[in-house]
């Protein structure tokens, strides 16, 4: 581990419904750690876009809108809380619709070249746990210790569709997994970081495991590693 760093550095990248925003925000809360969310940097981007009537092609002012966002890490929460336009982005952002068009803007260079210091001095410090697509491979290359979630599409969507019904929004199993599928398209095939895991990465294929044991596999990997590195563990 970086000397700099009194905590280590842990990385959760893999598709969506695979269980990252669940899994290290409620890592996170048991360790001790913060949870930085750093799709949801893309997504208010998306957010900003339509708010302020930018195309999602328009690499040069979609860029400028990165800098009209505040990143404050929450020790307290023990979470990333993202504000824009005076007001935290956190609800506003988290629907099917601010996904795909977060997956669109991912895309082009000039957007996360802008998103990238916020990220890195988010969680410089140490003690944070991140979830996105490419944390192992381009945003904390150095990161103590890597994981990458994987499951089947069919049973990522079915989380995904029972999140969004359980919320109350109409939707539908196969239009889900049709809009997962091509995220995913996008995500893995885009020229800047596409979607992979590092090649130091422990890949968890979570498609017959529970959240809790998702939660409890990633805690046993970080012991073992902390362990290793420190002579004991670090939770």
């Amino acid at each position: 581990m970086d000397g700099r760093r009194k905590r280590p550095i842990i990385v959760v990248d893999g598709p969506a419904g695979t269980g990252k925003s669940t899994v290290c925000s409620l890592f996170a809360e048991r360790a001790g750690y913060c949870c930085l969310d750093t799709g949801a940097l893309y997504r208010t981007v998306a957010w900003l876009a339509r708010e302020r009537e930018v195309s999602l092609d328009d690499e040069d002012r979609l860029s400028l809108l990165c800098g009209d966002i505040l990143v404050v890490v929450d020790e307290a929460a023990g979470r990333m809380r993202i504000f824009a336009d005076g007001e935290e982005m956190d609800r506003r952002i988290r629907t099917d619709e601010t996904g795909m068009a977060a997956s669109r803007v991912s895309r082009l260079p000039g957007v996360r070249r802008a998103l990238l210091p916020l990220q890195r001095e988010a969680g410089a410090a140490g003690g944070i746990i991140a979830e996105g697509r490419d944390m192992g491979t381009v945003v904390f290359p150095d990161a103590d210790i890597k994981i990458f979630l994987d499951a089947d599409p069919s049973e990522r969507a079915k989380r995904r569709y029972l999140e969004l019904t359980e919320r109350g929004e109409d939707a539908q199993y196969d239009d889900v997994l049709k809009d997962m599928s091509f995220r995913d398209e996008q995500d893995m095939t885009r020229s800047i970081a596409p979607l992979k895991p590092s090649g130091d990465a422990i890949v968890l294929d979570t498609t017959r495991m529970t959240r809790e044991e998702v939660v409890q596999s990633v805690m046993e990997i970080v012991r073992s590693k902390t362990a290793v590195s420190h002579g004991s563990s670090a939770l």
